[in-house]
């Protein structure tokens, strides 16, 4: 290679990396995509909830099978739909995966309300 080829090809580069820098920064635009529900702590001296890895409530899971009998909603370009509306569909939640809630008891008072 000649090198007026050199000279030409790191000038070319130079230039777009200075370019590159002085733009301004775009952020990057994430694909919309079907998201669970973000679980957050509950406030304090508030009971747990029981949410399971999909985002529902162990009401909504069959206590033998653990299979959740929630309906989702799929949007309709992903299931090849022409129409922009959802389609409802059973929650492929395979089993419940949350916490397990602690049974409540009530004991008596042992002192009979002396101390």
């Amino acid at each position: 290679m000649d090198p007026v080829t050199l000279v030409v090809g790191g000038a070319i580069a130079l230039g777009g990396v200075l370019i590159g820098r002085m733009l301004p920064r775009r952020e990057r635009r994430q694909p919309q995509q079907h998201q669970a529900p973000e679980v957050t702590a509950p406030p304090a001296g508030a009971n747990p909830q029981p949410i399971c890895g999909c985002g529902h409530h162990i009401v909504f899971h069959d206590q033998r099978s653990k299979l959740c009998q929630a309906q989702v909603v799929i949007p309709g370009r992903w299931t090849g739909q022409g129409s922009s509306d959802g389609v409802y569909r059973q929650c492929k939640c395979q089993g419940y995966r949350g916490p397990i809630p602690l049974d409540e008891y009530y004991a008596p008072d042992l002192l009979n309300g002396e101390s």
